[in-house]
């Protein structure tokens, strides 16, 4: 076995003790709703806009992106833009003609210029409307049209419906091989009450979402290996492989 097959194998075994290792688990846990509860994920920027993630999960996105090597990313929540710049520099990196696709019910206008005049802005494209329109997932069908391997990352409504609706209409975008992320499943992990002023909430987000599209569809599983490894995320349970045609 050579060295960088050594690696692999080695890193692969510590991660399953991670996903076994009770006590850190609980520091993660213990981690993540107090830095919820303080606006952590609120802090970050990539190239200039606010990237409403965990570093963790960036860090994630990208060994994703590297290794699956898309020709489009297709992304439901746009906010300040963050998310579609980071998804368009990693496509950069790539080379090739990949584009994001950013889809948001309500496209601030300061936000929408300021992603338009951004360097990565000839990767973006922007659509508004709602995700779970069925006319609207006609378009993104058609603006994605032609491409053979794109990855789908859900982050708008949060309720379980919404989220569902939107694994049932977009998941069929995703090929064998291809990762279909699905966030703030992490919803499901906090207590009962600390979300008291939106719509969703423990038993009512994307991770029991993710659990009933599971029960129905067998071309996706949870990459469990993802969750252990990053102890901390806002996708617990989110990261799905698509693994049949």
């Amino acid at each position: 076995m050579d060295k960088h097959a050594e690696f692999l194998k080695e890193r692969a075994e510590r991660i399953d003790t991670m996903g076994r290792n009770q006590p850190l688990k609980d520091c993660a846990q213990a981690f993540t709703v107090e830095s919820t509860r303080a606006g952590y994920s609120y802090n970050f920027s990539w190239m200039g806009r606010p990237i409403i993630q965990y570093p963790q999960d960036m860090v994630a996105l990208q060994e994703i992106v590297w290794d699956m090597r898309p020709d489009a990313i297709f992304e439901t929540g746009i906010a300040h833009g963050g998310s579609l710049v980071y998804s368009a520099s990693l496509l950069e990196l790539l080379g090739g003609d990949g584009f994001v696709l950013g889809l948001d019910i309500d496209i601030r206008a300061h936000n929408r210029a300021a992603i338009e005049a951004h360097p990565m802005a000839r990767r973006i494209r922007m659509l508004q409307g709602s995700s779970v329109d069925d006319a609207m997932a006609e378009t993104v069908r058609a603006e994605l049209a032609g491409r053979k391997n794109p990855l789908v990352l859900l982050d708008s409504n949060h309720t379980h419906a919404h989220v569902l609706r939107e694994l049932e209409l977009y998941s069929p975008l995703v090929k064998k091989g291809g990762w279909l992320v699905v966030f703030d499943t992490v919803v499901e992990n906090m207590p009962p009450d600390f979300y008291p002023d939106r719509p969703w909430g423990v038993g009512d987000n994307p991770m029991t979402a993710v659990d009933a599209f599971l029960e129905k569809n067998d071309r996706f599983v949870i990459d469990t290996a993802m969750d252990a490894k990053l102890c901390v995320s806002m996708a617990p349970r989110g990261y799905l492989r698509c693994v049949k045609d």
